[in-house]
This record gives C-alpha cells, sequence and structure tokens, in this order.
C-alpha cells in the first residue's frame, strides 16, 4: 500500500473527502517528525510506538569501486509494536 492508497482508504473509511485525508495524513507526518526531531518518542497505545534512534558513524565500502569511504552518523526511526497491533496479526497466539 502506497500513500495515494492509504488516503483513499481512509477517506472511505472515515467519510471525508480524499483532499480531507490526505490534509490528515500529512499533518500527522508533520507532527510525529517534529517529535522524534526533539529526541522524543511517539507511543499510540495499542499500536506500537516511534522511537528515534541514533546510528553511529561507521566504515562503509562502495559496492561499484569497492573502495572505502566513511558513512555519516545519522538518526534513523525504530518502531515496535503494541499489544494490539500483535494481538490481530497473530490471532489465537
Amino acid at each position: 500500500m502506497n500513500k495515494a492508497d492509504l488516503v483513499n482508504e481512509l477517506a472511505e473509511k472515515m467519510q471525508i473527502t480524499q483532499c480531507q485525508s490526505r490534509q490528515f495524513l500529512n499533518i500527522f507526518q508533520e507532527v510525529l517528525t517534529e517529535v522524534i526531531k526533539q529526541d522524543a518518542s511517539v507511543m499510540l497505545q495499542g499500536f506500537g510506538t516511534f522511537t528515534p534512534w541514533k546510528q553511529k558513524e561507521r566504515e562503509g565500502r562502495n559496492p561499484r569501486t569497492g573502495k572505502n569511504c566513511m558513512i555519516p552518523a545519522r538518526t534513523s526511526v525504530k518502531f515496535k509494536p503494541g499489544k494490539f497491533l500483535l494481538e490481530e496479526l497473530n490471532p489465537g497466539k
């Protein structure tokens, strides 16, 4: 599923226009990004937690040339699924 599919699905289930659905999704993405930039987690009870993760600078290799290079440090995001999401994905366990 891509963003356009998600916009359509949200619009249908929430009985709103696709424009409103797209706006909702874009604002959610903005808020999530702002919070993670502040080095804080976003916990959606039962669904999961988005947590910023600092990757250290490390040595890598260019596969085309074989030359070693340094990959700069960066912030990434980890997602830990919540209890209810896992129960929905794995019924009967």
